[in-house]
């Protein structure tokens, strides 16, 4: 089993303290210093746009309820120069890349291949960034850049639409990370089709709106003629991208561009982790080798008490306290109320207890040959004790982990 490590950089209150920009910032490169020398394979950095607090007082605001910044990291190459330069061993990736927004995936493709040309400089240069790649989970951030319906069946449609609109996005930006020229005439237009919905009803309802066509044609979203992207000749092999999408369609059709991996979340159902090894077994593009189930890590909440001068009973008791309290804040600040199921079914998704028990449940829950995003950070600003657990789990848990898979 492989280890990374996700950091969230959420400037939202626990407890009552809301850390300052410049401190979020400095408890994240403290962390991920620490977690380069305990041994985590790649940091993985959520990203976020524009700030969600001031999109509360929109007409339409999409988390009305949550206090301070969802994140904090809006250029993740950025970011990764500043790792780069204070680590010696630990990668990094984007957890996600909205490729929709700041420019489209022209300029995101171009941010890219800017960074591996400096970073891939030095010929002894080995570490890899991990491009994380999606539409973007809040529409507000798309939306400043004008990604949003264009008319009354794109509305309709919308969930749909923004779907087909990525698969747009993605398909140009990988091939200009390859190296291709390209316009958008090179571009399949999308076609909306029964098969895209998940009911009669829906697809009924957009229907209607064209006329009863089976086939509903939508205009490309970016157009522009022949370009290709600069810098030209960097070292491809510094950046492996990884498709936010569980899509099998969008999956499987990115891997005709570029070996391309999976990021995978959580609360993503066990029948869907292994329906998605063993499509990308056969669809995975051939100058990848064989698809390996670490090619698709999995985000896990880990909620590990392993303070030394607590009993192993008053650990686990500790770690569940911590998880409810963590899981239930961030239900609250999503949906404006602690829904008790919800935190329950989230728990369940979790790491949580002692270092025993965490280890049990991982050895339990996760394929020996996994790749494990461990998420520490949630709703928890007391940088030693994260690192105190990043710590706990390379020197107690992964043992055991690796005691009870051999």
């Amino acid at each position: 089993m492989k280890y990374d490590i996700f950091f969230s950089i959420s400037q939202t209150p626990v407890d009552g303290v809301l850390p300052d920009e410049a401190t979020m910032f400095r408890n994240f490169f403290e962390q991920v210093e620490a977690a380069d020398a305990q041994g985590y394979g790649t940091a993985w950095i959520a990203e976020s746009h524009l700030s969600s607090q001031t999109q509360k007082g929109n007409e339409r605001p999409v988390i009305p309820h949550w206090e301070g910044e969802v994140g904090l990291n809006v250029d993740f190459v950025q970011l990764a120069t500043r790792i780069f330069q204070r680590t010696r061993r630990i990668e990094a990736g984007s957890a996600i890349m909205n490729i929709l927004c700041n420019g489209g995936p022209v300029a995101a493709a171009e941010r890219v291949a800017a960074f591996a040309a400096l970073h891939g400089l030095d010929p002894e240069e080995q570490r890899r960034i991990h491009v994380g790649f999606a539409a973007g989970r809040f529409d507000f951030m798309n939306e400043a850049y004008g990604i949003r319906p264009r008319n009354e069946l794109e509305s309709a449609a919308w969930r749909t639409v923004k779907g087909q609109v990525f698969k747009e996005a993605a398909t140009i930006f990988l091939r200009l990370l390859r190296g291709d020229v390209l316009s958008s005439d090179d571009i399949e237009e999308s076609v909306l089709e029964r098969r895209h919905f998940r009911s009669d009803e829906d697809w009924a309802k957009v229907q209607a709106l064209a006329g009863g066509a089976d086939q509903i044609r939508l205009p490309r979203r970016f157009t522009f003629e022949n370009l290709k992207i600069v810098p030209q000749d960097w070292r491809r092999e510094l950046v492996q991208p990884v498709i936010g999408s569980h899509d099998p369609e969008v999956q499987e059709w990115v891997n005709r561009f570029l070996p391309v991996h999976v990021f995978n979340l959580s609360i993503t159902r066990p029948d869907v982790i292994e329906d998605t090894h063993q499509r990308l077994s056969a669809a995975f593009h051939p100058d990848g080798g064989p698809w390996n189930r670490s090619y698709m890590p999995r985000t896990t909440f880990v909620f590990l008490n392993a303070q030394p001068h607590l009993s192993p009973e008053a650990q686990r008791a500790a770690a569940h306290e911590e998880a409810r309290a963590a899981l239930g804040a961030y239900w609250k600040a999503l949906q404006g109320t602690i829904d008790p199921a919800r935190v329950e079914k989230a728990a369940d998704n979790a790491l949580i207890g002692n270092p025993e028990d965490v280890a049990r449940q991982a050895a339990e829950r996760f394929h020996p040959d996994d790749r494990l995003m461990l998420w520490f950070d949630f709703f928890n600003h007391d940088s030693a004790r994260v690192i105190a657990n990043q710590e706990a789990w390379m020197t107690e848990v992964a043992p055991l982990i690796a005691e009870a898979t051999a």
